[in-house]
């Protein structure tokens, strides 16, 4: 019975964490949000045309809504699509799968590191409820995608040390990679560097190897060289980085307006590399305080529970207790181990939105997890000579992580769909099945743009033909410096309405002869007395406004 009793703990494992990301998958989170469908309505039209949106075949880079989507989500939820349909169920089952499949692949992952299969199923676990990663694996995230090839790319990695053709087949997870998130193509690089230098005695004596697998990456890096070069790649980074001179150049301008001191000594003190190194410092530290990691985690509304650590707290001393073990025995993967965690904070700490952020720093859950479980296993083997301090110790830790679990399920699915719908761009799918129930009602259909991207949910939950979006002649984008915008296709128009934008009283009177159906947010139409219909977020709140003119 023995022999069976770690794959059936590894098994009931995995099945826990497939439970956890699969229930209620369509109703927490409370609604797809604009990447999500954009992901899903991209996939289908590959899926349909073998072109995206814009008509591209087969892209490398999905221009979508001008940030330049990475190919291998869109891609991969495929499958899902064709077999559920274009609906939340099918973009959302694909995560799951993935999300599912990261945990066994971190208990394979783990065992080669140490060598300890109740270490591995420690660290398994932990990833398996994880709220940091249940959260980005039940919504259709790239990072969460990154996450399940660089532990792939690790795990064969680290068997290539001791049987080489491991180390070449690596390359494969490490090269996807590099094309599902952009945090991981800084981090994907930057680690084997430094893995590379860490251990050049072990990668000499299989330099054969080291050799091709250093080819073959590169040349898996070939593709990306005209984008780069056309200048692309840098649409969605001037967006969020701190050296963008939009936003950089005028706070310091700011700050040395306020600044007292003789000018010189300011000009010093506030420029753009005292600037800069000191908001990428902050940046990068944050992420390591007790305040992100145990008590309240990320602000972004989407990327995590609120009012929770992005690991649990009872985690906190065996994780400090794994640095510390990993650094007094010397492991011999301790550098690999620590350089994980050091360069998963590089790529996010040179933006300037939501720091600290978890969806840019999901590569180190996998490896918090592993120092949790090997602070575990040591502190056990400390105290298993003391038994009464030892059952006295693992019985308050199995009661505290319990009752925590507890409490981040209940807000997870009680408050949190409830209190966070409106970030989450709740009301656009009920807004549009009316729309599809009445569209040949009506000669022009007017969509507020005030919540987002209603062009992608109308043809997401409409199922509208891609090949007729690609030659629609009433398609009418237009591209900012930072966003491209839809304006028109079809008989759709997406302005955005209200006093600050297009009135309500300007397009009645553009189209006296059309039959005009209005989709607006609450306060649009105040002089119009019946509403067709009303759609309010979770909370109560109004979101939505329909009405009509004759």
């Amino acid at each position: 019975m023995k022999k069976y009793f770690l794959p059936a703990a590894v098994f009931l494992v995995v099945s826990l964490a497939f439970s956890l990301r699969f229930n209620k998958i369509v109703e927490d989170p409370p609604s797809l949000n604009w990447d999500e469908a954009s992901i899903g309505y991209n996939a289908y039209s590959i899926l349909k045309t073998g072109k995206d949106e814009w008509g591209v075949k087969f892209p490398l880079h999905f221009k979508a809504y001008g940030e330049y989507k990475l190919p291998a989500q869109i891609y991969a939820s495929i499958p899902g699509i064709a077999l559920f349909g274009l609906n939340e169920f099918g973009v959302r089952i694909t995560p799951v799968i993935y999300g599912t499949l990261t945990i066994l692949l971190l208990y394979f992952l783990t065992k080669e590191l140490f060598k300890n299969k109740w270490v591995a199923l420690v660290s398994s676990f932990f990833l398996a409820i994880s709220p940091w990663h249940i959260q980005l694996t039940r919504a259709s995230f790239e990072s969460s995608f990154a996450v399940m090839w660089i532990v792939l790319g690790i795990w064969w990695l680290v068997k290539g040390f001791e049987k080489p053709k491991w180390l070449i087949a690596s390359v494969i997870p490490f090269a996807i990679s590099v094309y599902t998130y952009n945090s991981a193509r800084v981090f994907t690089p930057l680690f084997l560097i430094l893995t590379l230098f860490i251990y050049w005695k072990r990668f000499f004596i299989i330099k054969k190897e080291s050799i091709i697998f250093a080819l073959l990456f590169f040349v898996s890096l070939l593709p990306l060289i005209p984008f780069v070069l056309s200048g692309e790649a840098s649409t969605r980074y001037k967006l969020v980085s701190i050296t963008d001179d939009a936003g950089l150049i005028p706070r310091i301008e700011e700050r040395r307006n306020l600044s007292k001191l003789p000018p010189i000594i300011t000009k010093l003190i506030h420029n753009r590399v005292t600037y800069v190194s000191f908001y990428f410092v902050r940046s990068y530290i944050v992420h390591f305080t007790p305040g992100f990691l145990f008590i309240d985690g990320a602000g972004h509304k989407q990327h995590h529970v609120q009012g929770i650590g992005e690991l649990y707290a009872i985690q906190a001393p065996f994780w400090l207790a794994g640095f510390y073990f990993l650094i007094k025995k010397k492991h011999k993967y301790r550098g690999l181990i620590l350089a994980w965690v050091a360069i998963t904070f590089i790529p996010v700490s040179v933006t300037n939105d939501s720091i600290p952020n978890a969806l840019r720093t999901l590569i180190t859950a996998p490896i918090y997890q592993i120092i949790t479980a090997w602070g575990i296993y040591n502190v056990w083997f400390l105290l298993k000579n003391k038994k009464l301090v030892n059952i006295s110790v693992w019985l308050t830790v199995v009661l505290i992580l319990l009752f925590s679990i507890s409490s981040y399920f209940k807000n997870y699915y009680q408050k949190y769909p409830v209190l966070y719908s409106q970030d989450w761009q709740y009301g656009n799918k009920q807004v549009v099945n009316y729309i599809k129930d009445h569209y040949n009602n009506y000669d022009l259909i007017v969509f507020t743009r005030a919540y987002g991207e209603p062009h992608m949910f109308t043809l997401f939950f409409m199922g509208w033909d891609p090949a007729k979006f690609q030659t629609d002649q009433n398609l009418d984008r237009f591209e900012t410096y930072d966003w491209i915008r839809v304006l028109h296709f079809d008989k759709f128009y997406f302005p955005d309405l209200g006093d600050d934008g297009t009135k309500f009283e300007d397009i009645k009177r553009e189209n006296p002869k059309k039959k005009v159906l209005y989709i607006g947010k609450p306060g649009d139409f105040p002089d119009v007395q019946q509403k067709l219909l009303k759609v309010n977020f979770q909370n109560g709140d109004g979101a939505f406004e329909i009405v009509e003119t004759k």
